[in-house]
């Protein structure tokens, strides 16, 4: 099995790595781990090469997990042949929503037994959603009001690019990310771009 192991903390990405490669588990079978140490990275790899399952962190710089999903989804369709499981030490309810949104197969959190890690491997591989029960449960609370541009804008700001900088990264014009910003913090009914940003992380929404 290929697997791509997208994880920006080196640790976490080695430990991950070695605990696949090792596992000697006889329901995976033998395991190839590719590393990547953002979602930058992954694009590119994805790109390149042709993956079983791409295991991701959520939170990551240049693409989250949640991008790199949609990524796929969006360049494969129907098509898609790689299964993908989301890795997060949050389970927000908004992170959930825009999973299942993405067509992702699984949605683990990084204190999980490993034994539920290479349990929930096997259930996708074998065509199955893998979600923990309770996080489906709290899914179905706020709805996102956040489109993927104002999303995207406002992640940017949240990492301190200013108008211009995050302008180039969207290859928008700079009116047009403060009409995004200024639209994100209406619908939240926030102060400033920052206290959008801080209410959108805390929902699963950014």
């Amino acid at each position: 099995m290929k697997i791509l192991l997208a994880e920006d903390q080196a640790m976490v990405r080695g430990a991950l790595s070695a605990l696949l490669t090792l596992s000697n588990d006889e329901t995976i079978g033998p395991v190839e781990v590719t590393e990547a140490e953002d979602g930058t990275q992954a694009i590119a790899l994805l790109k390149q090469h042709s993956f079983d399952l791409l295991l991701s962190d959520i939170e990551m710089p240049g693409h989250t997990g949640l991008e790199l999903a949609q990524w796929l989804k969006e360049q494969h369709g129907a098509a898609l042949q790689t299964k993908v499981i989301i890795l997060t030490t949050f389970g927000r309810a908004g992170y959930i929503k825009r999973a299942l949104g993405c067509g992702v197969d699984g949605f683990l959190l990084k204190d999980a037994p490993t034994e539920s890690l290479l349990s929930a491997i096997k259930q996708v591989m074998a065509g199955k959603k893998v979600i923990d029960p309770e996080l489906a449960i709290s899914a179905i609370g706020d709805i996102d009001p956040l489109n993927d541009k104002e999303r995207k804008a406002l992640r940017f700001a949240s990492e301190g690019l200013s108008t211009s900088d995050i302008a180039a990264k969207l290859f928008i014009a700079e009116g047009t990310v403060r009409n995004y910003l200024s639209e994100a913090i209406s619908k939240l009914n926030a102060s400033n771009r920052i206290d959008a940003a801080r209410i959108a992380k805390q929902k699963g929404w950014l």
